[in-house]
């Protein structure tokens, strides 16, 4: 039987509630019998702070390094906003990618057929949506350096964030967006600010020298960032995978959730390199909301983005696709029988908790598998 081992970090606010039906799915697949999840939980976040001191620990990153996957619940909340800010719970999340290097985040914005209608943009530019946005998430304008506060001598303030980019790094994004669009729809555009800054400049050079090298046969767009922005609500439907940096991915990913019905449905998964030797990658998947502590702890959070960031650590980390499409069509049932957490609700369906809707989810998975 094989054998894969997971971390589960449910970290704050709703991170514990979408985690256990995550563990409920886990659970479904261990008694099935054909494999076996060896699951091991940890601190992270704010809860890790309060417990330790620090939003997470050596020896959770080490756990991280050694799992087969890493599943990530959501971190912060007020209760951690006056904590130092290299103590602030977000920097347990960034610490993990940093340290894993799990430089391509991907982000896939489908909208079921059954939630065109909870869009905020018209049925006819969502229906059928499936794009993938792939982000770079190791460099830019997060990690740079110099990150600093300071008081000039008049007194006032100065604050500077760094955006740095090297030729490697955007290379071995590229090459993953590539590779991805062969899978798909054969058409990368790869966004970037060129027209205002140089690391779009070096962007844009790259890219173009890594199609014109490797991926002849994929089709390449280049887009200005803000219009992509545009294009996202205008037609969405004209893009399959959208390749950018750390900061505009994280906007464009955000952006595009909306365009599925709600935050509260995106998976993501943070891939690093393939290991030389083994050909495995580190690997942390997580849903793309947050950990909205104003309906922590009320059984309202909807969990299908954390059941499908599952789904999608079985499909890149477990060689388990056949798995992965069974949970995505378990929840795209569950939707088509009008069942609705209160993110997606709409009128004439039935709205369910967090519970219950995982509940739902493993009765259409069971009656699939």
């Amino acid at each position: 039987m094989t054998t894969h081992s997971l971390l589960l970090l449910p970290g704050d606010g709703i991170g514990p509630e979408v985690m256990a039906e995550v563990e409920r799915v886990v659970a479904f697949f261990n008694k099935k019998g054909k494999v076996n999840f060896k699951t091991e939980t940890a601190l992270v976040g704010g809860a890790a702070y309060d417990a330790s001191g620090v939003p997470v620990t050596d020896e959770t990153v080490a756990k991280a390094m050694a799992a087969d996957a890493v599943i990530f619940g959501a971190v912060g909340g007020p209760k951690w906003d006056k904590v130092p800010y290299d103590k602030r719970p977000e920097a347990g999340l960034l610490r993990l990618r940093k340290d894993l290097d799990l430089f391509a985040n991907l982000r896939p914005a489908i909208c079921y057929p059954a939630l065109a209608e909870a869009s905020s943009l018209k049925r006819e530019l969502v229906e059928g949506l499936d794009i993938l946005i792939l982000r770079e998430l190791t460099g830019g304008t997060y990690f740079g350096q110099p990150k600093e506060m300071v008081t000039l001598e008049n007194g006032q303030r100065r604050a500077v964030d760094t955006t740095v980019y090297t030729t490697p790094e955007i290379e071995r994004i590229a090459r993953v967006a590539f590779d991805l669009a062969r899978k798909r729809r054969n058409l990368v555009h790869s966004a970037e600010k060129r027209n205002v800054m140089i690391t779009g400049v070096l962007w844009n050079q790259t890219v173009t020298a890594v199609h014109e090298k490797e991926a002849k046969d994929v089709k390449l767009e280049h887009i200005l960032a803000d219009a992509c922005a545009m294009q996202l609500v205008r037609n969405p439907k004209q893009f399959d995978v959208i390749v950018c940096d750390n900061l505009f991915g994280d906007m464009l990913s955000d952006e595009a959730a909306m365009l599925t019905g709600s935050i509260g449905m995106l998976p993501s998964a943070s891939l690093g390199a393939p290991d030389p030797k083994t050909g495995k990658r580190r690997a942390l998947y997580e849903p793309v909301h947050g950990s909205a502590p104003d309906i922590a702890g009320k059984g309202l959070a909807n969990p299908i983005a954390a059941i499908a960031s599952y789904a999608m650590a079985l499909r890149y980390s477990c060689d388990m696709g056949r798995e992965a499409d069974q949970i995505d069509k378990a929840i795209a049932n569950t939707l088509g029988r009008g069942l609705r957490t209160g993110d997606i609700m709409q009128p004439n369906m039935r709205q369910i908790g967090t519970k219950d809707m995982g509940s739902a989810i493993l009765e259409e998975l069971a009656a699939i598998a």
